[in-house]
């Protein structure tokens, strides 16, 4: 199908994570992404799991995206780069703060040529401020956002999350604001400059944290892996692993109370409200356990879906990829690839009008796409 950014296209400047995943979502909807990459290609062909010499997370991350290799030290390379940017709608670039500007591939000097020109720049703490040259990795910016402060076991230290959140908020943000910003121009005919920071991004998620400190002058706690303010929102034992139990009001914690035997629970004053249960988090949990801990998880699942109670197992990533709900929904679709074959690829996770739209290649091969990009926007490279 032809996605609704068909007939977009998009120079990407951008390497290894928040830039590309930025421009492969926006290449599952149709857009036409021009990939300039250095002679030795973007840092993640070169990171680890490989197969047959590919990095898979190059692979799943440049879906739908064409190669262009160029070296922006060379003046004749970086002419072309620029003459790129004058035939496509939007530029994305990670550079660090600064760099764009002294290389000539800055927001202002490209919106010369192109006054209708989406220039959107990622970096770990934004285009200004004082933090703006600290480094972009995505573990010093969970680390001083406050997220790590707030996640780990009760009294433990703190913990990153197991997947490079920061990264990836800041380019589901980034293509974000790019969408809006082509809506814009469609009133306007003018460009936007977006400034995506992924200190920013990242904090701006954090709503628990926010309404502890702004509304309530607390500092959130580490609590594992129960809901700081809900009360039984966690995991509880079971005879073979653990069980998730989500419960949010006194009708829910009513028909718990029953189902764990226990029905006077629910007129304790110590569990009342879910301000009181989260109070007296260790006596409820271990009411329930004395119920879960008899079971196994399966039928601990089974019994709490029997009164409609939210309940799940903790399924790994194989688990997850294989239910039949991921098989249902199209979580995982798979491309050709010219040297791997088929390949598994994760897109973007919306549907349109019932479709899933994914991009229709695959990740490209370093620098592959020189001349075939050069002829459609007639330009030449000088030798």
């Amino acid at each position: 199908m032809s996605g609704p950014l068909t007939g977009i296209k998009v120079l990407d400047l951008s390497r290894v994570l928040a830039g590309p995943y930025c421009t492969a979502l926006l290449a599952d909807l149709g857009a036409e992404i021009i990939k300039l990459e250095p002679p030795g290609g973007d840092d993640y062909r070169h990171i680890g799991p490989f197969k047959n010499g590919e990095s898979a997370l190059f692979t799943l991350n440049n879906r739908g995206k064409k190669s262009l290799s160029l070296d922006l030290k060379n003046p004749a390379d970086l002419k072309l780069a620029q003459q790129i940017a004058t035939h496509v709608d939007v530029v994305v670039e990670n550079f660090r703060p600064g760099v764009a500007d002294r290389l000539g591939l800055g927001a202002e000097t490209l919106r010369e040529a192109n006054p209708g020109l989406i220039y959107c720049s990622i970096s770990g703490f934004g285009q200004d401020g004082p933090f703006r040259d600290l480094p972009a990795y995505d573990l010093v910016v969970q680390a001083m956002s406050g997220l790590m402060a707030a996640t780990g076991e009760e009294g433990a230290a703190p913990l990153k999350t197991g997947e490079s959140m920061a990264d990836l908020i800041a380019g589901l943000f980034a293509s974000w604001s790019i969408t809006a910003a082509l809506v814009g121009r469609q009133a306007t005919g003018q460009g936007t400059t977006l400034d995506v920071a992924m200190y920013d991004a990242l904090f701006s998620m954090l709503t628990t944290s926010h309404a502890l400190y702004l509304y309530a002058g607390q500092l959130p706690q580490r609590v594992g892996n129960r809901h700081p303010l809900s009360t039984p929102f966690g995991c509880f034992a079971t005879r073979d692993g653990q069980v998730v139990i989500a419960v949010l009001n006194a009708s829910q914690f009513g028909r718990l109370a029953t189902l764990i035997g226990a029905p006077d629970a629910a007129h304790d004053p110590r569990f009342s409200s879910d301000e009181s249960r989260t109070a007296h988090e260790p006596a409820l949990k271990a009411l329930i356990e004395q119920w879960s801990s008899g079971l196994t998880t399966e039928q601990a699942v089974a019994a709490l879906s029997g009164v409609g109670l939210p309940g799940a197992p903790i399924w790994n990533i194989a688990q997850a990829a294989t239910s039949d709900h991921a098989v249902a929904r199209g979580l995982i679709n798979d491309l050709p690839h010219p040297l791997l074959g088929r390949v598994p690829v994760v897109g973007q996770p919306v549907h349109f009008d019932g479709q899933k739209p994914v991009a229709a290649t695959p990740a490209p091969c370093l620098g592959g796409d020189l001349e075939t990009v050069l002829a459609e926007l007639g330009l030449e490279k000088s030798v």
